[in-house]
């Protein structure tokens, strides 16, 4: 019995991970599909709609926006519009979160890498490393005890949990490390058991 539920838990480690994904992706394709489809269905003939026209028109909008983005004149008419929605009480509180987060994770490679670092704590007699990502280095319009030019703002995520902590730090007990942000998040949300041309399924796989 211990032998099936091992071998069921292998099972599980490697579908679960691939049906996650597949579902997000559906999810979103799906979403576009209805919301943009139905928008089609109404502007074009019926006989010209056919099914995944809508997530077509999506992923076209997206392009066409970040070409557009590169004129000088979109992105100040799109930082006024920007400008409304965060005068807006609670949609300016969500809007400005989603447009953190993004624009942290889709920097470049180059910029990516330089951000993970290792954040040195004494425990104990020993030091133990957190594995972070500086989310901030430059601390102008906030409080002037907030930070200072020797201080940076770290993200500590938390192992198997949405969520993490925000340190603010001397930048004397960091430490630089060598890895793609998409490996290091992997890393840290999942204990250390997962990186980057491996996965906790063959580590297992190794120790046994």
């Amino acid at each position: 019995m211990r032998r099936m539920s091992k071998v069921f838990l292998k099972g599980l480690a490697a579908v679960l991970p691939v049906f996650v994904t597949v579902y997000l992706v559906v999810w979103l394709a799906r979403t576009a599909e209805d919301v943009l489809g139905g928008i089609l269905t109404v502007l074009l003939p019926e006989s010209w709609y056919v099914p995944g026209l809508g997530l077509m028109l999506g992923v076209a909008l997206v392009f066409v926006v970040g070409v557009l983005l590169q004129a000088y004149l979109i992105r100040r008419l799109f930082g006024l519009g920007e400008g409304l929605l965060q005068r807006v009480p609670l949609v300016k509180t969500v809007y400005s979160a989603v447009q953190d987060v993004m624009a942290f994770v889709s920097r470049d490679g180059g910029s990516q890498e330089s951000q993970v670092v290792l954040v040195r704590l004494p425990l104990g007699e020993t030091e133990a490393k957190l594995l972070g990502f500086v989310t901030r280095e430059a601390w102008e319009g906030l409080p002037e005890n907030m930070g200072d030019r020797e201080t940076v703002a770290v993200y500590l995520p938390m192992s198997y949990q949405i969520g993490g902590y925000t340190l603010i730090l001397p930048r004397k007990h960091l430490e630089p490390v060598d890895m793609g942000m998409d490996e290091a998040m992997r890393f840290a949300v999942t204990a250390g058991m997962s990186t980057q041309g491996g996965g906790g399924a063959s580590q297992h796989k190794q120790a046994e």
